[in-house]
């Protein structure tokens, strides 16, 4: 009988980002180029005892590979837990309860998306679960869930490259050619979303200049042409000047770390500062570089595109 699933899904930055002016419901319209990198949450299911009826999950713990957050995240909000229950409940079908094990390698609250990558690859393990004891989801349904999850938990589990409307859940894969090289740079200071986007609303009243840049046609072109410094001149985030408002700190993270490849930009709603590089090698030197400059950030190179979730082993 299987014991335990594992599955896991990557981390992503924003290539592009631009935020429509706000709604009469108070949201945005969002235009996104997701970017999957191969810094991936793994999650398992650990399976104990025989099927019963009722809620699926019975415990989560996570192991942290990157700093640990002040509040504990393990709970039935957590978006890993909520998936396993959404899955197993649209199912309807009775299977044994499960302790959820996550290892996390995605920085937290970092702009990063870890906790929907968290959810993604729970959404595969889970339906992977469900297969062993009836009829597992088909996509479309893992997708509505996902969708239901959070805005970027679809994208998640789709991973490579993509252009995202709507909330930047509805996704069409975009084509690429060749790897990007990335240094990821986390400095620990908490920005909220909700608050970058109200405020980006304020900024914009009073500076024409930041208006909405929902075409990304320019970065798309790069993407396929596969060079680098092309792309690194497209890369554009509407968030990054309320970022930069919020935690004038990043300006001299995003400085230093312009210098040391080839571009910087602020991923998603920040705080992590993201750098292209042109070769892996280039990007290890930009991050040795970077870590000692700042001393107690927090540092790690990756690359993409990288796949969606996807179950690792059942055993």
């Amino acid at each position: 009988m299987v014991r335990e699933i594992v599955a896991s899904a990557p981390g992503k930055v924003n290539l592009h980002l631009g935020v429509g002016e706000a709604r009469t419901d108070g949201y945005h319209d969002l235009v996104s180029v997701f970017h999957a990198v191969d810094r991936r949450e793994v999650v398992r299911l650990l399976l104990d005892g025989d099927p019963v009826a009722g809620p699926a999950v019975e415990s989560m713990h996570t192991t942290f590979f990157v700093d640990e957050p002040d509040e504990d995240i393990d709970g039935p909000n957590n978006l890993a837990w909520r998936a396993v229950e959404a899955v197993v409940a649209r199912a309807g079908v009775a299977v044994p309860r499960v302790r959820i094990e996550v290892d996390k390698h995605v920085f937290v609250a970092g702009g990063m998306a870890g906790g929907s990558a968290d959810a993604a690859a729970a959404l595969v393990a889970a339906n992977a679960l469900v297969a062993q004891f009836g009829e597992p989801l088909p996509d479309e349904a893992l997708h509505e869930i996902a969708a239901s999850l959070g805005a970027d938990v679809p994208f998640s589990l789709m991973g490579g490259t993509a252009l995202g409307t709507g909330r930047g859940d509805e996704l069409v894969e975009m084509l690429s050619r060749g790897r990007l090289h990335w240094v990821f740079i986390n400095p620990k200071i908490g920005i909220n979303t909700s608050g970058a986007f109200s405020l980006l609303d304020d900024l914009r009243h009073g500076n024409p200049a930041l208006v909405p840049h929902l075409d990304a046609t320019e970065l798309s072109q790069a993407l396929t042409s596969g060079d680098v410094a092309r792309v690194a001149a497209a890369l554009h985030n509407d968030l990054e000047a309320p970022a930069l408002s919020m935690r004038p700190v990043l300006k001299r993270v995003l400085g230093a770390a312009g210098e040391a490849g080839r571009r910087a930009i602020v991923s998603g709603s920040g705080p992590t500062v993201a750098v292209l590089c042109d070769d892996a090698d280039a990007a290890r030197f930009a991050a040795e570089h970077l870590a000692e400059q700042f001393d107690g950030y927090e540092v790690f190179v990756a690359e993409g595109p990288d796949h969606g979730a996807v179950v690792e082993k059942v055993s």
